[in-house]
């Protein structure tokens, strides 16, 4: 378990003091008369106009709720139709649509195309941006439109900060901002953040920050029955759920100009993540920088409308054994067979100290896209982007089997992309829509030599081999909305997504199994290895979305069936302990080694989602929510379930409005999950339901929410958390001495945690 750094606590106790002095100055100006000058006008510059087509949105007025109960993005996502989410680290779950995850769903934060620059994945894209900074969502749940992007075979997700502002035409100069802080019982969480504006009618400058720090949480009761944790003198809880601490802290500062129809922007961001502890890896992140700049144009014409931008990433990554874990391994620190290590010393064959494991990326890209007028009826959207990456992966020696040499996971790592897209969208007539787009990519990925720790690491065939790889990737998406009325509408469609492999399918290459475990992005306790020679996957969907609703949406109802067919599916084989071959036999019940390889899938299934009043009182009005998914995937070449599909899932929330108090009580509730991934020894987990309550008030420029989740405290594993690693000797596959985390046991979700967050804007 972490304990707070006295710089963030002096830091959220300044915002905190701020929040509480801008509350009181609030409460005082409560009786003033109305300003009518709008508080934030709005930039009038726009970007190229969005697709017509259906996407989700986050509803504006349920972000700030959702910020006061998580520190992850990603979470935010949570109640949108066909969404579920990988467990992960505390700010770093993976979300899944329709499932598919990671790098199959195309993820844009402000417009970058960001990738995990980690063995683990313990960094993907909306790990980069803290809820409070999140502006809007957009979520491609069906057919993603070829404009959105390409590179993936699944959904998208659009993730948007707030927009500039600037002050009204012949007002004086704007000073505005936000100030808030959070705290959550399980896991003694706390942050706060601050947003802070200057702005004239051309000129914006604005600060955005926020910190976030939690210790390990408690599950619902004992999910184990051994308390060592690796290291001497130090145990863990029945019930606490190791390595799930995380600190985190993020800056923005961006400028912006406007004009004439024009509008330019610059932003540097900065995220520093001391740590960020993982239950269901054999690692940690324990310390994770990112510096990035985020150039961008927008233009206003008589003909339409151009965006453009540039960015550039650079993250350096470092993981090793975290608090919960043992570090000190060897003989000299007590065997193989000691449930805890002792300190040792000189490192060498007999002592190592922790494995340390470094990765170092740069990311640059730029886009272009137009959007242009050609009628009435007619928009045509057209664009063009490039991305190099690059990304070196590498092991310090640290003692025992890890000697002498450093271990090159990915050496030079180059993955190129460049692309072009037309999209022609037409209103055919007052019912019918029409949407049709292509989209070409040249995706090139290559990679240097490599070496192990010592001589039982053969390298010679992986170094003597050709790794530069070149794929010609085609995008096609086909799409009609019919809209009879105002109360009823259909959009359908069929898209055809390409997604070549990351640079860790295609180049960690030791099938050893210590090496082999540390390349995981999916939490299953298994190791990974890659393999040169995969194709590019290739994805038919089709998708159709029935929208029936009142002319004012005050009830609506959404069903979004979908069927995806996937050639050359990354999937995974097990291989030998030879690692020279795919294992004969499998083995079950044990964590093994996989080898990623081409096969062929399928997925299908179902999201409905509705809304509904049922009463409007002199206590306040009354609704109910609901939202059901369903997703089954097969590998069709094997037979064998795919990983991490979410079961059967439903939310029932019931609503309550009176006045400047918004209220919910919901139940949650999944299917057991019986249908698993035999490849990699998935494990199962029990059905469940939860209980939620959650709640708000609203003054002028003050805002309180408070909640409970999991009311009951019941003890739940989740469905898509992997395997518990979170304590002991993670670094063996599989370990056989009692007093260590052994294969058969799930990560369980957050027992009852209390919430509250206080935001006050100024």
């Amino acid at each position: 378990m972490k304990t707070r750094s006295p710089q963030a606590e002096r830091l959220a106790l300044g915002l905190i003091a701020a929040a509480v002095c801008q509350a009181v100055a609030a409460q005082e100006a409560q009786d003033a008369p109305e300003n009518t000058t709008p508080r934030l006008p709005q930039v009038t510059v726009t970007a190229p106009k969005a697709t017509s087509t259906v996407a989700t949105p986050a509803e504006p007025q349920d972000l700030p709720a959702l910020r006061a109960a998580t520190s992850d993005t990603a979470s935010l996502l949570r109640d949108m139709p066909g969404v579920s989410l990988y467990g992960a680290g505390g700010v770093s779950s993976l979300p899944v649509i329709h499932g598919l995850a990671d790098d199959r769903l195309r993820i844009k934060l402000e417009g970058m195309d960001l990738m995990a620059a980690c063995p683990n994945h313990m960094n993907p894209p909306l790990s980069y941006i803290d809820p409070s900074n999140v502006g809007s969502v957009q979520v491609y749940a069906g057919i993603a439109p070829v404009s959105v992007g390409g590179d993936a075979i699944g959904g998208a997700i659009v993730v948007e900060p707030l927009p500039p502002v600037f002050a009204a035409p012949g007002t004086a100069n704007l000073t505005t901002g936000q100030v808030g802080t959070h705290y959550r019982s399980n896991g003694d969480a706390a942050g706060a953040n601050l947003r802070a504006t200057y702005a004239t009618e051309t000129f914006n400058i604005t600060y955005a920050g926020s910190i976030a720090q939690s210790d390990n949480y408690k599950a619902g009761g004992d999910f184990k029955n051994y308390d060592a944790t690796g290291r001497p003198g130090h145990t863990l809880a029945r019930d606490e759920v190791g390595s799930t601490a995380y600190e985190t802290r993020n800056h923005e500062l961006g400028v912006a100009w406007r004009g004439s129809g024009q509008l330019v922007e610059a932003k540097l961001g900065f995220q520093d993540m001391p740590y960020q502890l993982y239950p269901n890896q054999r690692m940690d992140m324990l310390d994770n920088t990112q510096h990035r700049i985020n150039l961008r144009y927008l233009g206003q014409f008589d003909w339409g409308a151009l965006e453009a931008r540039a960015y550039h990433e650079k993250v350096d990554h470092f993981m090793d054994f975290g608090d919960d874990k043992r570090y000190w391994y060897g003989t000299a620190s007590g065997g193989p067979t000691a449930a805890n290590g002792n300190p040792c010393s000189p490192i060498g064959s007999a002592c190592a100290a922790g494995m340390p494991m470094y990765t170092q990326s740069k990311n640059t890209g730029a886009s272009i896209k137009a959007s242009i007028d050609l009628g009435p009826r007619d928009l045509l959207r057209v664009g063009g982007e490039l991305q190099n990456y690059r990304l070196d992966d590498w092991w310090p020696p640290s003692g025992g089997g890890m000697w002498p040499n450093t271990f090159w996971n990915i050496n030079d790592g180059k993955r190129d992309r460049i692309g072009l897209f037309g999209e022609w969208e037409r209103q055919i007539d007052a019912q019918w829509m029409g949407l049709v787009g292509a989209r070409y990519e040249r995706v090139k990925t290559d990679a240097g030599s490599v070496q192990g720790y010592n001589m039982m690491y053969n390298t010679a065939a992986f170094n003597a081999s050709d790794r530069s790889r070149s794929d010609d990737n085609w995008n096609l998406a086909a799409i009609a909305r019919y809209t009879p009325d105002t109360t009823r509408s259909v959009e359908f469609g069929y898209a055809f997504k390409t997604r070549s492999p990351n640079l860790y399918e295609r180049y960690s290459w030791s099938s050893m199994g210590m090496a082999a475990g540390m390349n995981n992005f999916v939490g299953d306790g298994n190791g990974y290895f890659g393999n040169p020679n995969l194709q590019h996957e290739m994805a038919h969907t089709f998708s159709a979305t029935f929208d029936l609703h009142a002319a004012d949406r005050e009830w609506e109802f959404k069903a979004t069936p979908y069927y995806s067919r996937v050639n050359n599916f990354i999937d995974a084989v097990q291989w030998s302990a030879m690692g020279n071959a795919p294992a004969t036999m499998p083995l079950r019940n044990q964590f093994v080694v996989l080898r990623y390889a081409n096969q062929s899938a399928r997925l299908y299934g179902l999201d409905l989602s509705g809304k509904m009043p049922l009463a409007k009182t002199d206590f306040g009005r009354f609704g109910l929510l609901g939202l059901l998914n369903y997703t089954n995937g097969k590998n069709r070449d094997t037979d064998d379930h795919l990983y991490n599909i979410m079961p059967l899932n439903a939310k029932l929330a019931l609503t309550h409005q009176y006045e400047r108090w918004s209220n919910g009580l919901e139940l949650q509730m999944v299917k057991r999950k019986s249908q698993v991934s035999d490849v990699r020894n998935e494990l199962q987990t029990p059905g469940y339901a939860l209980f939620n309550l959650r709640s708000s008030y609203r003054w002028k420029n003050v805002r309180v929410d408070f909640g409970v989740e999991n009311l009951f405290d019941k003890l739940y594993y989740q469905p898509l958390g992997g395997a518990y690693l979170g304590q002991g000797t993670t670094m063996s596959m599989n370990k056989e001495k009692a007093g260590t985390t052994l294969w058969g046991t799930g990560v369980p979700g957050m027992g009852r945690s209390i919430y509250a967050g206080l935001t006050v804007d100024f």
